[in-house]
């Protein structure tokens, strides 16, 4: 007997504010991998080096990307409708900078309002 297997839709890539030009400012080896870790995402699968970052909010992640260069993009892909890029940067040193977990976090905070309204809306008696 022939499995037949179904190939599984991607989830949407939503990149937030400014998330998507600072990803294109990458070099192009750090470019690339992003890109197949945001492709895993969309595809159910966990990125081989990422780690969780609760301190910016629940089911955010963080990409991490090393080589000469650190690079780091946050996401949230724990929505079944998207997969949301929050914040993309080049890390210089060994702590996480302030500013960008701050971003992060304000932009986490934007995108659950913003899902709590249209959510409020699609059940809004007509």
């Amino acid at each position: 007997m022939d499995i037949i297997m179904h190939p599984v839709d991607p989830k949407p890539a939503v990149f937030l504010a400014t998330s998507q030009g600072d990803i294109a400012a990458f070099p192009k080896t750090a470019r690339s991998k992003v890109g197949k870790d945001i492709q895993d995402l969309q595809f159910g699968r966990m990125p081989p080096d990422w780690k969780p970052m609760s301190s910016v909010g629940a089911g955010v992640g963080e990409i991490r990307v090393v080589g000469a260069r650190a690079f780091r993009v946050l996401f949230v892909a724990r929505f079944h409708e998207a997969i949301y890029i929050l914040h993309a940067f080049e890390k210089k040193s060994q702590a996480t900078p302030k500013h960008d977990i701050e971003l992060s976090r304000a932009r986490y905070r934007a995108l659950l309002r913003e899902r709590e309204a249209r959510d409020r809306d699609l059940h809004r008696p007509r």
